[in-house]
């Protein structure tokens, strides 16, 4: 159950479709009050909601606000889409645009809708936001700071849809930062943006339950999903002014952070106890992925060095091998890495440079007996 407490012009396809002028979005604005009007709740048109986010997780949001907006007794529509520009993606480097503009597209939304600016301030942008006319912003995974003069513009303000249990986990990645900590429950908020980073009142959240097995990007996907539910629940009470009166200023002596994470902090090392090299796993998956250093003993008794990605793990108290103090064993269908403390890090997939993620058992057979050791 819910808890109450001039920007760059959008590619389609092999031609550039022009920035939307004033008075082109006024005719369309228009156009769109009259084709809702007469399906709109007691005959009111829609009020007009702003959707801004990026990645994968934003776009499966603005999908769901897309079929609800499609609804005969939708009191909103979905009238303008804003997202970061096209970016270079995959070895092509050719210019794609982010998952929630393509999404966007692909329903069939008008491309001169799209607005991607470099920053949320530019005054080309926020001139076309004000055109746009929104009651209602809502952000999810945007990635641009908002300033206050884009937070001025719609009246029932902006709305956030944040993976965490506010004030826990305020920043830019906070799956990964609770994973990384090993939470056994998590969540997702719904708050006011206001100037200061994930600090506004909170709406709602929902809470959820996490295992010792699920890494970042399945999370990240689940929390979006519940989190879009949530906003569907309480969207009436934010459009018409009452979720302003029942949002629940954030406790501020309970305010954790969640960084963003940089490749630096990919690197494991086995000084430390296996359970929290196996959160990091889980946190890391995907981007920046977790590395390390183990070695392999040739022929003549010395160490050649393989640089592995460590992809799947769990953890181990015991280990029913032996073997010297460094040698990395192999039980089962993993390899036994001796951690801090006595324990084990078992690693169940692994990845070596230029290759296919494999499997611990497949990477052993390859050895051929070869002895392999961890790192000093």
């Amino acid at each position: 159950m819910p808890h109450h407490p001039s920007h760059p012009k959008f590619p389609i396809q092999e031609g550039i479709m022009a920035r939307c002028s004033p008075p082109l979005l006024r005719r369309f604005f228009c156009c769109a009050a009259k084709s809702s009007s007469n399906t709109a709740t007691a005959g009111q048109k829609k009020k007009n909601i702003v959707f801004l986010g990026s990645p994968q997780v934003a776009a499966s949001v603005l999908d769901t606000l897309l079929a609800a907006s499609s609804a005969p007794d939708s009191a909103f529509q979905v009238a303008a889409v804003v997202t970061q520009p096209p970016a270079a993606k995959n070895r092509g480097r050719k210019l794609l645009p982010s998952a929630v503009a393509q999404l966007a597209l692909d329903r069939g939304f008008p491309g001169d809708l799209i607005f991607t600016p470099e920053r949320a301030g530019e005054e080309s942008f926020l001139s076309d936001l004000k055109e746009v006319r929104p009651e209602l912003c809502i952000t999810a995974a945007y990635g641009n700071i908002l300033p206050q003069r884009f937070l001025d513009i719609p009246p029932c303000g902006t709305v956030n849809m944040h993976p965490s249990l506010l004030p826990l986990y305020r920043g830019a990645a906070p799956v990964q930062r609770a994973l990384q900590d090993g939470v056994t429950e998590t969540g997702v908020s719904l708050a006011y943006t206001v100037r200061a980073l994930d600090a506004g009142p909170v709406i709602a959240y929902e809470r959820f339950s996490v295992d010792d097995f699920i890494k970042a990007p399945e999370l990240l996907a689940i929390l979006f999903n519940i989190g879009s539910k949530l906003l569907l629940d309480e969207l009436p009470s934010v459009l018409d002014g009452s979720a302003k009166q029942k949002a629940k200023p954030q406790d501020d002596s309970k305010v954790t952070l969640a960084p963003k994470m940089n490749s630096d902090e990919s690197w494991l090392t086995f000084d430390q106890d296996a359970k929290l090299l196996h959160n990091k796993v889980r946190a890391f998956a995907e981007w920046p992925g977790t590395r390390t250093k183990l070695q392999l003993v040739n022929q003549n008794g010395e160490p050649d060095v393989l640089d592995i990605k460590v992809i799947s793990t769990k953890v181990s108290a015991s280990c029913d091998k032996s073997g010297d103090e460094n040698e990395v064993l192999f039980s089962g269908n993993s390899l036994l890495i001796p951690c801090n403390g006595s324990t084990w890090l078992e690693v169940l997939e692994l990845q070596l440079p230029g290759k296919k993620v494999t499997t611990a058992r497949d990477f052993w057979n390859g050895l051929r007996g070869r002895k392999l050791l961890k790192s000093q």
